[in-house]
């Protein structure tokens, strides 16, 4: 499941870790944010007793140098003692603007250099990289830890490809699962197969919410995927899965476009089960419950207690 929202305070996490470990969830994510740092918040949940499956989805490479990347996520696999999925992805290019002067020249080779110095120092414990967007000669001590996935934020089919050759693991989000089976799955394929190697696990991270009476799920579409919606490859990503978004011309038919798409589940106990089901059916390993609609709208309590609830439908 997703973390909802972004945690001002470490222990707001507390209750959803709790929830992972006790529940029938197999991991916890948390997507990055501006009022706390991913891996602190982690890191005192499993400092707090609760220890589970952990991933981050996704850092901005603009914020992390891939040292600091590879450090941090050997530190969380060790904190928690479970496998840790080291989720990354360069940002668009305004946020690429705002902190680095200038967009990556190439967002493709930007992300094949970032993902292959933080492989090499997970696996080898060092890296001799001189490259056009990151450059490191630097060693990072190794020693017995559960294993760290490197994974890739997924939208459109030439990163799916990069993801096939170099990632363990592809992060959509927001992706209809109709898109997944369709573009992102054989674009993976591609990439594993040009590069001699298995496919990664494919996770969906899906914004969902249950049907209740007075809920308006245009609402929660838009309180959970309004940002995303402004974003240009995200435009272009629901434009090529057939669903059309303009938040400044029409947020509403926007947000109604994101339900019928399905790209938001929106249902009852056996709709949101049967819209999970077609996420695995279209090739996702994994799929992410991300109810932060409903945080937006409800607050974290409600959140807390529908997470459960669909957590417990899913499974039997």
């Amino acid at each position: 499941m997703m973390m909802p929202f972004a945690p001002r305070r470490p222990e707001q996490l507390l209750p959803f870790a709790a929830l992972t470990q006790w529940s029938e969830a197999t991991c916890l994510w948390q997507g990055q944010g501006n009022v706390g740092d991913t891996h602190v918040s982690f890191s005192y949940a499993a400092a707090s007793g609760f220890r589970v499956p952990m991933g981050t989805s996704v850092n901005l490479m603009p914020f992390l140098h891939p040292y600091d990347a590879a450090l941090r996520a050997q530190t969380l696999a060790v904190a928690t003692g479970h496998r840790v999925v080291a989720g990354f992805g360069p940002g668009g290019a305004s946020l690429q603007r705002g902190t680095l002067g200038a967009p990556y020249r190439s967002q493709l080779g930007a992300v094949r250099e970032y993902a292959t110095i933080v492989r090499s120092l997970l696996e080898t414990g060092k890296v001799n990289h001189q490259g056009e967007f990151f450059s490191c000669g630097m060693e990072l001590g190794t020693f017995p830890r559960p294993p760290i996935e490197i994974g890739l934020g997924v939208l459109r089919p030439r990163m799916a490809e990069l993801a096939g050759e170099v990632a363990d693991v592809a992060i959509t989000w927001l992706t209809p699962a109709s898109y997944l089976r369709e573009t992102v799955v054989p674009a993976l394929r591609r990439g594993a197969e040009r590069a001699g190697r298995p496919m990664p696990r494919l996770v969906a991270i899906v914004p969902m919410a249950l049907r209740e009476s007075g809920r308006d799920p245009v609402d929660l579409a838009l309180n959970s995927n309004s940002g995303h919606m402004r974003l240009p490859h995200y435009i272009d990503m629901l434009s090529r899965s057939g669903i059309d978004v303009d938040m400044a011309d029409d947020p509403r038919a926007s947000g109604r476009a994101l339900v019928e798409g399905g790209a938001f589940l929106y249902g009852d106990h056996e709709e949101l089960t049967q819209g999970i089901k077609e996420f695995s059916a279209a090739g996702a390993d994994e799929v992410a419950f991300n109810l932060a609609g409903v945080c937006v709208t409800y607050g974290a309590r409600t959140t807390l207690g529908e997470l459960e609830t669909i957590l417990g439908n899913v499974a039997r």
